[in-house]
């Protein structure tokens, strides 16, 4: 008898089924924006046909909005790093240490494509997205701004946009104020301005580019990655419904014939509940509960479920039979594409998930283990008991398609030289005073006080300055120290659409010299890239270009890339968008009660000019160069040329002497020269404080035409005022950097703004004329469009 045990055979395990495939056709892949390589991609991740539910994840994890394949390879040109860079590219948020343990996070986002569609709730989700962002850091906002570009508002501006438009503009405009009201005034955070532009390339497109900036203690920084194999993922917040589902890929996509019947792709905001949100998470993450934790932004639940398990190197397994949903019957497709707002997606230690949810019941918000952290680096999704959806989680983020998309050769679209006609215009005598006044009452360069003040400025107590100034400034309330920080946002379209690089250097220029007018050191940045349709070689050529100036620009003055937003496929019906790169910029003030305002602040201080030590530019540069100003296209009727040259290391060594006389305490007001020129930046000086000056403009060895001399936007210049006993400290101080001098220019005093140039009588107007012409010409062509 055979002693020996008989051999037992293991049952052979089941196979995991897979998810059922569905019936793939052109017509199909055409909906979902995959191309036919595209589609061979997914099959070779997938090893089989997908389900309907993975050709939605897909599509909306390779769209142009999520993956970034059409500028990627581009964007790894651009400089991310110095000593203060905590977190740079590839998070929520970009953060820098600010000293004393403290970290700012910011970040800059567009909501584009959902405004044009339906612009009030298209803005105020792209307020609600972009402070999520922040607070997913475990960041409190501190700050929001924002970058407007509409459509012509203005007959008297809109060339041969026709009357029709510019009445859909003014309701866009309208709708999108009102939506970034709406959200951030509910919310209770401090919006401080930005800037609003109007050009006829944006009536099919408008631009609302969105930016964040908050606080939180290094040492308690939270990221989007799952960890811990068994740990339980929660989800938190509103309820999933239809809204928003496949946002991500509609605004991947040119707009065409009836594009604004996609509504149900723009997403509906709750700014009440997303203040809950807020609240309700930063107090979980106190407990120590929380391992990872990602909002649900473009792409809904799918984009943070497989990238938290990417970047932890393991899998989420989640049933959508435990997510919150506030319609009946929804699909699998239409849970993990929904991209209803205020909610979030979290890991949690196992064994405290009662912790988690008892936070979140106590601020009346719906919160549930939707699933856990498998150890397979993929997405799996049940529904009803059913696998819906199995994926690896670096075929939807690392392995997503890349391109290298042909970058054709960049024309100038305009003639370099003016035309005959308009060159003998610069050179007869004129009316300056009109000029001053046509430019101050024009839609680009008018007050935008109807705009912000819609917006409230000062809840929370922690502005210094506010909108209308060049820079936001807000203190570190509860540092311990009086350290403050200034933001602002810059991206002059024009310059760029006349030379991509030069306009790109230029909008990070500004931007830091924005800030560095309030005293504040800039040390980084953050961008939104706005373009056409990046299969088109000359749109590529563009946003190549604008990088490489962008690249240039931050790694001279010092203010790394931390994060940003691609915004491709901004054209209507084929007319894309002039290029808008838009530049944020953060700076450091060490001392808040030396912040520098933008306007006048007594009479009797000395008017200076800080600018380049040179003789000037020759006579044709200056000319060219004033084919891209304000003045050229509203009172000429022409652009021509290039945007002005800039010297970077003279612009680094002009936001150290800014910071150097702030510190010092030697200045009472600081503006930067940009759209209108020195005549309306002192103007804007003037109104802003009523009180006025008495200004000569330096000549420089080559005498420049009047109307240039008075209105050519030049590069590096700022004016500032200071008592007449500190001009000397000032002129010195400044010419102890090398590049930069001081020049005296004039006085403030009394209710005339007087210009000369010369020896020549230029500009004479009372204040009160001017502020006439200036402040109210929003609210005048709003009306006009209403009635």
């Amino acid at each position: 008898m055979n002693s020996e045990s008989p051999t037992v055979t293991a049952p052979i395990a089941a196979p995991e089924p897979t998810p059922t495939p569905t019936i793939v056709t052109p017509e199909l892949l055409a909906q979902h924006s995959i191309t036919a390589d595209e589609y061979q991609r997914i099959l070779a991740a997938l090893g089989r046909v997908p389900s309907l539910t993975e050709l939605g994840i897909y599509s909306v994890m390779w769209s142009e909005h999520c993956s970034y394949k059409s500028s990627k390879v581009h964007l790894k040109r651009l400089p991310t790093k110095s000593e203060r860079v905590v977190q740079g590219p590839g998070e929520n948020a970009g953060i820098i240490d600010v000293g004393d343990g403290w970290g700012c996070a910011f970040k800059i986002e567009s909501h584009n494509h959902p405004s044009y569609i339906e612009p009030f709730q298209g803005a105020a989700t792209g307020v609600g997205g972009i402070l999520r962002d922040i607070f997913t850091m475990n960041a409190r906002p501190l700050a929001v701004m924002d970058s407007l570009h509409f459509g012509p508002i203005s007959a008297e501006e809109a060339g041969d946009t026709p009357p029709e438009v510019i009445r859909k503009n003014h309701s866009i405009m309208e709708g999108i104020v009102s939506g970034i009201a709406g959200y951030s005034n509910c919310f209770g955070v401090p919006n401080l301005g930005g800037e609003t532009r109007f050009e006829p390339c944006y009536s099919g497109n408008p631009l609302v580019n969105a930016f964040a900036l908050g606080l939180v203690r290094i040492d308690k920084i939270f990221y989007a990655k799952a960890s811990g194999v068994g740990n339980p993922v929660i989800y938190v917040g509103a309820k999933t419904g239809r809204d928003g589902i496949h946002g991500a890929t509609m605004a991947s996509e040119e707009f065409k014939e009836g594009s604004e019947q996609k509504r149900p792709n723009v997403q509906m905001g709750d700014p009440f509940m997303e203040k809950l949100l807020l609240e309700a998470c930063l107090e979980a993450m106190k407990t120590g509960a929380v391992l990872g934790i990602q909002d649900m932004g473009a792409a809904g639940l799918t984009c943070s479920t497989c990238e938290m398990g990417a970047r932890g190197g393991v899998g989420v397994e989640i049933e959508l039979d435990h997510i919150p949903q506030r319609a009946t019957g929804m699909t699998s497709y239409e849970i993990m594409l929904s991209e209803s707002q205020e909610r979030m997606l979290l890991v949690a230690q196992k064994g405290r998930e009662h912790e988690i949810l008892s936070i979140f019941a106590k601020w009346g918000l719906d919160a549930t283990i939707a699933g856990e952290v498998i150890a397979e680096n993929r997405m799996r999704v049940r529904h009803h008991g059913e696998l819906v959806a199995d994926i690896p989680n670096e075929s939807l983020t690392d392995d997503a398609p890349l391109y290298h998309r042909p970058v054709g050769t960049w024309k100038a679209p305009v003639p370099l030289e003016p035309p005959p006609e308009v060159l003998a215009e610069l050179q007869e005598p004129r009316d300056y005073t009109a000029d001053l006044k046509r430019l101050l009452a024009s839609s680009n360069i008018c007050s935008k006080r109807w705009v912000f003040e819609q917006y409230d400025s000062m809840v929370q107590t922690n502005t210094v300055q506010g909108p209308g100034g060049e820079a936001g400034v807000m203190r570190i309330k509860g540092s311990g120290t009086p350290r403050g920080l200034a933001m602002a946002l810059a991206g002059n379209s024009r310059w760029c659409y006349l030379n991509p690089k030069l306009g790109a250097m230029h909008a990070v220029a500004e931007a830091a010299r924005k800030v560095a007018c309030t005293g504040a050191t800039p040390v980084a940045a953050t961008n939104c890239l706005n373009f056409g349709n990046p299969e088109k070689p000359e749109i590529m050529a563009q946003l190549s270009a604008a990088i490489d100036g962008i690249g240039e620009a931050c790694t001279v003055l010092g203010t790394p890339i931390t994060g940003g937003n691609v915004s491709l496929y901004n054209e209507t019906r084929g007319e894309g968008i002039y290029p808008t790169p838009v530049i944020g910029i953060v700076g450091i003030l060490e001392d808040v009660t030396k912040a520098v305002p933008a306007s006048f602040q007594r009479e009797g201080d000395v008017v200076a000019l800080l600018c380049l030590i040179a003789e000037g530019p020759k006579i044709q540069e200056v000319i060219r160069g004033f084919g891209s100003s304000a003045l050229a296209q509203r009172c000429l009727s022409a652009v021509w040329g290039t945007p002005p040259f800039i010297d970077l290391h003279h612009e680094n060594q002009l936001n150290q002497v800014l910071a150097a006389a702030a510190d010092a305490r030697i200045l009472h007001s600081a503006s930067d020269v940009s759209d209108g020129g020195i005549a309306v930046t002192i103007a804007e000086m003037c109104m802003n404080s009523g009180v006025g000056a008495d200004i000569q403009i330096p000549v420089y060895i080559d005498k420049y035409p009047t109307l240039c001399a008075l209105f050519a936007e030049g590069e590096g210049q700022v004016v500032v005022t200071c008592a007449a006993e500190d001009f000397d400290k000032l002129k010195d101080l400044a010419d102890g950097y090398g590049l930069v001098t001081a020049l005296k220019i004039g006085l403030s005093g009394t209710d005339i703004l007087s210009i000369h140039y010369d020896d020549e009588s230029c500009i004479d107007a009372p204040i009160d004329e001017l502020e006439q012409a200036w402040s109210g010409t929003l609210e005048s062509l709003l009306t006009e469009v209403h009635a």
